[in-house]
């Protein structure tokens, strides 16, 4: 890869990363401000919004990104101007259509998930946070379209750096009409959330004040662009859409693919669990644990590790187009060892300190812990099917990614009732488990039938990582049992020197058997040389 994609794929990973970082720790004080029955509200409005905005963008910034970088290569500048034109009109309407269908449907989602005719007010609550939230859908797709047209030009900064903006200002909006609401006019907890859900669209329009400045900034380079234009294609706006849908397709599903997952738990969880003799009430305290609380939690690991691991796509995406098949095993190679290696010792880590993570992060709660401990696993899971998802899109085969998603939505969908019975909150984890398993079953057979590829390296290698993760587990783990004689795991500030000794010990123990094997030096390259010249350290 160029320097230029190499730096411009650095800069978009750094900036999602950075996004999803901060969407993480804010749930700290706005969980200390609206609480348990708070965050349940927001995640009802979130869920659904987190569906409609994906499948009105998930797949545009690249599909955008894709098309206009391939008539660029051929000087044809004019084609990707016409799509950006058309596109702003387009996304616009397809925003407020959404924002319509949404607002209009709050009352009959609200329905679906308060089943108990106890609480009907409760479903009027549900209807507003969700018409809260629905005002982004204005928004979001118009900017989905601008960033798509800045990545076609290899400009990822844009992208970046609105993504970050819209980040802080949603995350400040969040929790100052939290504050303000509940602490100093008093009001209803209700009318807190809906503040908070509103702030994706005020959000918004910080990311796209940052991607106007750059327009003006950048305009001038692409109207130079336009003027050695070859003028040789005249493409139909129709065909310029039918093009841009089927990029946009795969990208679609594996966006919705999570929120799918989670919106079955909304319809079905509440009325399963109240089925069973629970109170309404304690099956939303569960509910809300399940889908925001531990959820945002496991998402920690994944982040890091998917992001990193997607920068390799590209090459994998290089390789295959040119038919370079050592190359394509190479990077294939590389990309499920460095996932593996990195996500496989944080999602086990974070399952053995469930207890003390979830204090630090919300409170002592020992349901919390409960599933936590179950569902860090799955950050395996979450990470596996979004990297193999993205390969089969770079070896062109992402039709497949409708099936694979399709299979596991019908396995969670039949499995999630039967399994909460069995096993109440743990069994709807397992359900998320078994179809995202299938789903990643499938991804990795067509890898292997398309690509020709042999997983033989990355087995030896996965025992191997399996291996250093066993010992790392039991080091920290009786690290765990040693500060617990004399730290409580219920008290925030013990639960955190808990963790970070814990991290420590864990993440020294495994990096240390990984340089020592040179496993490192496999993974990250002459890289790794660097860094120990730095640091000093002579393994």
């Amino acid at each position: 890869m160029s320097s230029k994609l190499l730096r411009g794929t650095f800069v978009l990973t750094s900036g999602t990363f950075i996004s999803k970082f901060l969407g993480l720790f804010y749930v700290i004080p706005f969980f200390a401000l609206v609480g348990n029955e708070g965050t349940v509200l927001y995640n009802y409005a979130y869920v659904p919004y987190t569906i409609f905005i994906s499948i009105a963008t998930a797949g545009i910034p690249a599909s955008v990104s894709k098309f206009i970088s391939k008539y660029n290569a051929i000087e044809e500048y004019a084609v990707g101007r016409k799509l950006f034109k058309t596109g702003l009109v387009l996304m616009a309407i397809t925003g407020i259509i959404s924002f319509l269908i949404l607002y209009m449907a709050a009352p009959t989602l609200a329905a679906m998930v308060i089943t108990d005719p106890d609480f009907i007010d409760h479903m009027a609550d549900v209807t507003t946070v969700i018409r809260a939230v629905s005002f982004a859908l204005i928004i979001i797709p118009f900017m989905s379209i601008i960033r798509g047209f800045f990545q076609g030009h290899q400009s990822m900064e844009p992208t970046a750096v609105s993504q970050v903006v819209e980040q802080i200002v949603r995350i400040a909006f969040v929790l100052a009409g939290a504050f303000i609401v509940l602490e100093v006019m008093k009001g209803s907890l209700v009318t807190a959330v809906s503040f908070s859900v509103f702030a994706a669209f005020i959000g918004g329009l910080g990311g796209l004040a940052v991607l106007f400045w750059y327009w003006v900034k950048k305009k001038p380079m692409f109207d130079e662009l336009l003027l050695r234009d070859r003028k040789t294609i005249d493409i139909s706006v129709k065909d310029i859409y039918k093009e841009i849908l089927l990029y946009s397709i795969p990208f679609v599903l594996v966006g919705i693919a999570n929120p799918l997952f989670q919106f079955i738990d909304q319809l079905t969880f509440n009325p399963t669990m109240v089925s069973m003799g629970y109170a309404f009430n304690d099956a939303e305290h569960a509910f809300s644990i399940l889908n925001f609380q531990a959820q945002k939690l496991v998402i920690i690991p994944v982040s890091l590790a998917t992001a990193f691991s997607l920068t390799l796509v590209p090459a994998v995406t290089k390789s295959y187009t040119e038919q370079d098949q050592l190359g394509l095993n190479r990077q294939l190679n590389q990309t499920f060892q460095v996932l593996t290696y990195l996500t496989l010792p944080a999602a086990l880590g974070l399952s053995l300190l469930a207890e003390p993570f979830y204090t630090v992060f919300y409170e002592p709660d020992a349901l919390g812990a409960e599933v936590l401990e179950a569902y860090a696993p799955i950050g395996m899971l979450f990470a596996l099917y979004a990297v193999t998802a993205a390969i089969l899109q770079g070896i062109d085969a992402q039709k497949f990614n409708i099936l694979s998603l399709l299979v596991g939505i019908l396995i969670k969908l039949s499995l999630n009732i039967p399994l909460i019975k069995l096993m109440e909150t743990k069994g709807a984890i397992l359900a998320t488990a078994l179809g995202y398993s299938v789903a990643i079953l499938i991804n990795l057979f067509v890898i292997k039938a398309f690509s020709k590829y042999r997983f033989r390296l990355v087995f030896r290698r996965g025992i191997l990582i399996v291996i250093f993760t066993a010992i790392m587990y039991f080091v920290t783990k009786l690290v765990y049992y040693l500060l617990t004689m004399f730290l409580s795991p219920d008290v925030k500030l013990e639960a955190l020197i808990i963790v970070a000794i814990c991290a420590i010990a864990g993440a020294g123990v495994y990096f240390y058997l990984g340089l020592k094997s040179k496993l490192v030096n496999f993974l990250f390259g002459a890289r790794v040389d660097s860094i120990k010249e730095k640091l000093r350290l002579k393994i």
